[in-house]
């Protein structure tokens, strides 16, 4: 509440000319679209683009809708532009036509008149993990990979004489995931502080960690992150543009050298089939009604969530623990620093310069505190005159 009372500062008039740029690249797109597509068409009819790909150009259909037309999904897009440029341009038109319409044209409608600030509504009970959840607008979803993305957060401003601090749980679901699993492995990369990808990348590939290339990090990356939310060798060939067989042999060299981790899996599969749930590290229940289903493709869904939630439940717990104690902390200091956002395992906080120092000393010792888990937690500050500075 407190969170949701204070709100956020935006910058509008440089999410202003974000979207005149974002209108004119929209522009752009479609021009090339139609010259693609060899007459105009409109972007945003499934009806008109599925004649468009699979009537006219002949692309293969990958899959059907209900009423047995051509899917034009995103999904379906992704999976095209592998190979054809349309679909990849229409993808990129999508997701900019996304951002426009989500944000950069509704958040300066969305400042409160009374307070000059846009205030979100936070909500517990809406994600099954039990993160906390933001809407009206949504502000856990404006994309950080992309320069548009990136472009939107930095519209999220400090007032004068204040900063934005960013604090976010580093790796934090791989901790947990080696605090569940006991994995030696794992414990042992995560107590020597080493770069956990890296030593992942040294183990599969028989190296040691010096000699481990970039390409090999992401690959040990995908894996790590794959194999919490329960990827399959499918899913991993997919992901790494490689075929089944190779994943398939990657996944197996990973549970040869992490032992603890395919034992974990297994025994959480077990509990969650015979008690029709799982529990964070805290206790707290997750509950999956279709552990049982018959139908296959559900209850392998089920199977995937009763091993990826303990983590996502656990990394939601830790951070609400750390709200509270940095929230506790603040007030009991009597400082004017506020927290305004949480999204995923990151705390944004607004700071008056006389505070900095002592803020970006304590905030990282706080959030490491809430817990004791077999590794340590590990939480690193940002700084900035705006919020894609500071993370």
């Amino acid at each position: 509440f407190g969170m949701e009372r204070t709100g956020v500062l935006i910058d509008d008039f440089l999410l202003a000319q974000h979207s005149t740029e974002l209108g004119q690249r929209l522009h752009q797109l479609e021009q090339e679209a139609h010259a693609l597509a060899g007459q105009p068409f409109n972007l945003g009819s499934p009806k008109q683009l599925g004649e468009i790909l699979f009537t006219k150009l002949g692309l293969p259909v990958v899959k059907k809708t209900a009423t047995g037309q051509p899917s034009t999904d995103e999904d379906v897009l992704t999976q095209l532009a592998e190979d054809y440029p349309l679909p990849k341009l229409l993808l990129e038109h999508r997701s900019l036509a996304k951002l426009k319409n989500t944000y950069t044209d509704k958040l300066p409608q969305m400042v409160n008149p009374r307070t000059g600030r846009v205030h979100t509504s936070f909500a517990q009970a809406v994600a099954v993990t039990g993160r906390l959840s933001s809407s009206e607008p949504n502000l856990q979803n404006i994309p950080i990979r992309t320069p548009e993305g990136r472009r939107i957060r930095a519209a999220f401003i400090a007032p004068k004489g204040c900063s934005i601090v960013s604090a976010d749980y580093s790796q934090i679901e791989l901790r947990i995931m080696a605090h569940l699993s006991e994995d030696a492995g794992l414990l042992g990369a995560f107590a020597r502080g080493e770069d956990v990808h890296r030593a992942t990348a040294a183990e599969i590939f028989g190296i040691t960690p010096l000699e481990v290339s970039g390409e090999q990090r992401r690959y040990a990356k995908v894996i790590n992150f794959g194999l919490i939310y329960g990827m399959s060798a499918h899913g991993l060939a997919k992901n790494l543009g490689i075929d089944r067989a190779a994943a398939a042999s990657y996944i197996d060299r990973y549970f040869a050298r992490y032992p603890g981790v395919a034992a974990y899996m297994e025994r959480t599969r077990e509990a969650a089939r015979s008690q029709g749930y799982v529990e964070t590290v805290f206790g707290r229940r997750l509950y999956l009604p279709d552990i049982r289903a018959q139908q296959v493709g559900r209850r392998q869904g089920a199977e995937r969530a009763a091993i990826n939630a303990p983590m996502q439940g656990t990394a939601a717990d830790l951070i609400k623990k750390a709200m509270i104690a940095v929230d506790a902390w603040l007030a009991a200091q009597q400082l004017e620093s506020r927290l305004i956002l949480q999204v995923h395992d990151e705390l944004v906080l607004e700071v008056p310069e006389a505070e900095l120092a002592l803020i970006r000393t304590e905030l990282p010792r706080l959030m490491a505190g809430v817990a004791q888990l077999s590794v340590p937690l590990l939480a690193e500050v940002g700084v900035g005159a705006n919020w894609d500075e500071a993370h």
